[in-house]
């Protein structure tokens, strides 16, 4: 009765303040806040609770996208504030993530469609934007908006947060009243280039790689910058804008263990989701501060040494860690779940580490020439092999300055082993195929060895048998002449053995080779030819390309989290003190318009290229079917000014030490638009899980993949020869990487070899509603199909017996470009971006 009351009542008042004629528009809000984030800060939950109560709650403010206001500069017509309903009274779960709130706007005809909203924080604490949904909205039912991004507290900001509705627009297709909000969020990304960076910034802007080194700590680790000059072209990182070195004005100084994942990046680029990939940024760092001790305390309790291939083999069986202080202060700092992920620790001090594939099967059939050769085709680093073309090998580096590096291997050390063709016949049945390390070590090899590094320069020689597989020929190993540069090479030829003293030679031969494809896999197959090069077109997409652009909604999830990966990467791997196409390298294809995708491989069974150009196919066909949609003529791609100043910016800042290369597109055309995102999207998704995500599986046990030689090889009448004559397990162990580094170095790479538990994976998007167009979103569908089809084939051409390196000796299928997965440990997926 009472209620009857009341409700009679509201709508006699209604009727007279003309409250009943209201039109009202209900919208959700789906957002996080920052306790479900960062579960330690309960203060700030309180403190917006009561911000809540004295009325400075979050209010939203819907923009015109069709009338301008001739009192706000003829921006959008801004309607009247609307607050998020509840804030006190929805409870957020630790484990629940997002919330949904409520927020009704008063309809205003002056206002008409909304096309972007305005947000404002009053609280205290900054929270995650997901999306905001407005449901019958008069003239135009439903409209989205994706958001994913954090908002501080307003005083934080010059002015209110901005947000598009979820529509995609060239510039020049701009409804005039928010023109002006889309071109001042980009000067807003873009920052003036001064200043110090606070978290709550949202600036993107460039740097040179001046960060590496650490002069403060002692000289011996200054680094040179890389970028910016002729001797170190390189491209750009992000600005951190952190002040230099107290010893050096042009490195930038590093920031203490403890504080080093407090480093800038924008902060829509940082893992900010409970998922895998918070726990993969602490637990490096865990790795780093609290198992390094740890180890080094085990090493020294046990000889420094592996002794045979069985003590590397316990690694996977499980390893007592003697009880200390320091196993103590592992437990302390570091959370039960992760302790358990990260050492897999069973309470009784047990460290265990996974078994890789590569030994799963069997545990030697790694050591056989036939998977050695394999792995070039189908292991960790399977872009450099290329067509012999010339015998003998030749050096293009400059003979003024480094004398003959000509390879020394001759007829007699190959001929006998080409199944019966002459060495010219093998070359003209494309039948020879070449490693080859030599011109890029070189010219660093006397620096090297200077150090507890003792390596050389190799190249090898494979012959590609009638079965579809390689055998290992030779191995040139190469040191500079001690009488200088100049006198050239001082080399020697190793040929394959099986047994005896020259049987383990060859082994270790086979090793120094695999140190040089570690180090040219670490630093420039998978950091500088994914990480590095793919940097700059996230800050340039952020600085040039709205979000209402097609190519940033099309290429914005393939740069997923890769600015904070890169930036923890700079602070913790690799520094001083711690450790653009498909390539497929000259001669390994050839254009053939009968061929599937255009190409004919010289190698039919060549897995991780047949594989590559599957998914490139794939990938190219659905950039096209996209940009099409969105550009009817190259005119169109000429007069796209965010377009545009995009491009010139990639070129002139992004990658400006190759800015005059002649290989760069125009972007006059849209066939120059498709092919460039083509390779875009490639390099971060397909070609970084090429290289990356089978370290593990394949460098997890380190002597397949060892990473340092640490002596030469034996030679005849020294201690060192005499070992490797009695005890070949123990000179081999020896000579690569040693007992500490390999439990740091697999630990390590396990880590980055696991996909997030949220992966979002290529043909995948994290929300269904990233466009309202309808074309592009069945070009995605089909997208999907595609990558679907081509796992199913991934699995045929694995169980298909004709294919030999697809499995090789070691029966491990060739899976790293299968395109999905599930979360872990498991050799295969392509994340969408470079995330890890």
């Amino acid at each position: 009765m009472l209620q009857s009351i009341i409700e009679m009542l509201h709508s006699i008042i209604g009727a007279i303040t003309g409250e009943n004629n209201r039109i009202l528009i209900r919208g959700t809000v789906v957002l996080m806040k920052k306790n479900v984030l960062d579960f330690t800060d309960f203060r700030s939950s309180i403190i917006d609770q009561v911000y809540e109560l004295v009325g400075k709650g979050v209010s939203l403010q819907l923009v015109s996208a069709v009338h301008a206001d001739p009192t706000n500069g003829l921006q959008g017509k801004v309607g009247k504030p609307a607050f998020l309903e509840d804030w006190i009274t929805t409870i957020t779960p630790l484990t629940a993530g997002e919330s949904a709130f409520k927020v009704t706007f008063d309809y205003d005809e002056e206002v008409g469609e909304p096309g972007a909203f305005l947000i404002r924080n009053n609280h205290h604490s900054e929270f995650y934007l997901r999306t905001l949904t407005l449901e019958d909205v008069p003239g135009h039912g439903r409209i989205h908006f994706v958001c994913n991004s954090w908002v501080y507290p307003a005083d934080k900001y010059d002015t209110d947060r901005v947000f598009f509705a979820n529509r995609t627009c060239l510039p020049s297709e701009t409804p005039e009243p928010f023109r002006r909000y889309r071109e001042r969020e980009l000067v807003n990304l873009r920052g003036d280039g001064t200043g110090e960076l606070k978290e709550w910034d949202r600036v993107y802007d460039y740097a040179y790689y001046n960060d590496l080194g650490n002069p403060d700590r002692d000289p011996k680790y200054a680094r040179p910058v890389l970028g910016g000059s002729v001797e170190y072209p390189y491209p750009r990182r992000g600005r951190t804008s952190r002040p230099p070195s107290e010893t050096d004005p042009n490195t930038e100084g590093r920031l203490p263990l403890l504080m080093s994942l407090n480093f800038y990046v924008p902060r829509d680029e940082r893992f900010g989701h409970i998922t895998m990939s918070d726990f993969l940024a602490y637990a490096l760092k865990a790795l780093v501060q609290f198992l390094l001790p740890e180890f080094e305390a085990l090493c020294d309790s046990t000889p420094n040494e592996f002794d045979s291939f069985q003590d590397v083999f316990d690694l996977y069986e499980g390893f007592k860690v003697p009880d200390g202080p320091l196993l103590d202060k592992i437990k302390e700092n570091i959370p039960l779940e992760m302790l358990k992920e990260l050492v897999r620790s069973d309470g009784e001090g047990l460290f265990k580490f996974p078994t890789p594939q590569v030994i799963k099967e069997d545990k030697s059939a790694w050591r056989t020439d036939k998977e050695f050769a394999r792995e070039m085709l189908a292991g960790l680093n399977p872009v450099l092999i290329r067509l012999l073309q010339e015998f003998p090998p030749e050096s293009k580096l400059d003979p003024e300055v480094y004398g003959n590096q000509n390879s020394s291997i001759t007829k007699e050390h190959i001929e006998n082993h080409l199944d019966g063709l002459t060495i010219n016949k093998a070359l003209e049945k494309k039948r020879l195929f070449i490693l080859d390390h030599h011109d890029t070590l070189m010219p660093y090899l006397r620096r090297i060895n200077t150090t507890s590094t003792k390596t050389y320069a190799s190249r090898t020689v494979l012959f590609l048998k009638d079965d579809g597989t390689l055998k290992p020929l030779a191995i040139e190993l190469s040191l500079p002449h001690p009488d200088g540069d100049k006198f050239g090479a001082v080399s020697k030829v190793y040929t394959p053995a099986e047994h005896g003293v020259e049987g383990s030679i060859w082994q270790l031969a086979k090793a120094y080779a695999a140190v040089n494809d570690s180090g040219h896999h670490q630093l420039l197959s998978h950091w500088l030819n994914t990480h590095a090069v793919i940097e700059p077109f996230v800050i340039a997409t952020n600085r040039q390309l709205s979000v209402l652009h097609p190519i940033n909604k099309l290429l914005d999830p393939h740069f997923r989290d890769t600015m904070n990966i890169n930036a923890l990467a700079r602070q913790i791997l690799i520094n001083a003190g711690g450790e653009h196409s498909l390539s497929i390298k000259v001669g390994m294809a050839e254009k053939d318009s009968d061929a599937p995708h255009g190409l004919r491989l010289v190698l039919d069974d060549y897995p991780y290229a047949v594989d590559g150009l599957d998914i490139w196919s794939a990938i190219e066909t659905w950039v096209e079917d996209y940009c099409s949609f969105y550009y009817k003529t190259d005119e169109m791609v000429e007069k796209d000014s965010e377009l545009q100043s995009w491009w010139k910016e990639l070129r002139e800042e992004g990658h400006g030490d190759k800015k005059d290369e002649p290989w760069w597109p125009k972007m006059h055309t849209v066939k120059e638009l498709i092919d460039t995102c083509t390779i875009i999207i490639w390099v971060a998704s397909a070609l970084h899980a090429a290289v990356n995500f089978g370290q593990y599986p394949y460098a997890g046990f380190l002597p397949n993949r060892p990473t340092i030689s640490r002596r030469f090889m034996p030679e005849e009448g020294t201690p060192e020869y005499e070992e490797l004559k009695s005890n070949p397990e123990k000179a081999f162990l020896k000579t690569i990487t040693a007992q500490l580094q390999t439990l740091l170095g697999i630990s390590l790479i396990e880590i980055l070899s696991r996909h997030s538990s949220d992966e979002v994976y290529l043909g995948q998007r994290d929300t269904p509603e990233w466009t309202q167009d309808a074309t592009p979103l069945k070009a995605f569908e089909k997208f999907g199909r595609k990558l679907a089809d081509i796992e199913e084939n991934i699995i045929k051409r694995n169980g298909d017996e004709r294919f030999k390196n697809r499995v090789g000796p070691v029966n491990m299928p060739y899976t790293l470009l299968y395109p999905t997965s599930e979360g872990g440990l498991t050799g295969k997926g392509i994340p969408n971006s470079v995330s890890i």
